[in-house]
C-alpha cells in the first residue's frame, strides 16, 4: 500500500502557459507512478490545451529521485512561462 505523499513533495505538477496574442495554450504534466518490478517511472506529458500529449516515462529507482527530477523540469519551465 502506497502512503500519501505530503504536499512539500509534491508526486504530480500540472503546469500549464496561456498567451492568447500569439494563440499559445500548452499544457506540461508530471506524475511518478509505480512500476510492476519495484521501481517507478516519472510520467510526463506535454502538448496543446484539448489535445492528446505526447507521453514519455523516465525510470528511476525510488520516488525520491523521481520527485527530484520534477523539481528540477518544474523549475526550468516555470523559467520559459509555465505557471501551475
Amino acid at each position: 500500500m502506497r502512503k500519501p505523499q505530503l504536499d512539500l513533495f509534491p508526486d504530480q505538477t500540472y503546469l500549464q502557459c496561456v498567451d492568447p496574442a500569439v494563440n499559445k495554450q500548452r499544457f506540461y504534466v508530471l506524475s511518478v507512478q509505480p512500476t510492476l518490478f519495484g521501481g517507478v517511472d516519472l510520467v510526463c506529458e506535454w502538448g496543446r490545451i484539448g489535445s492528446a500529449g505526447t507521453v514519455k516515462f523516465i525510470p528511476h529507482t525510488d520516488t525520491g529521485r523521481a520527485i527530484d527530477t520534477i523539481r528540477s523540469i518544474t523549475a526550468k519551465r516555470k523559467a520559459r512561462g509555465y505557471v501551475e
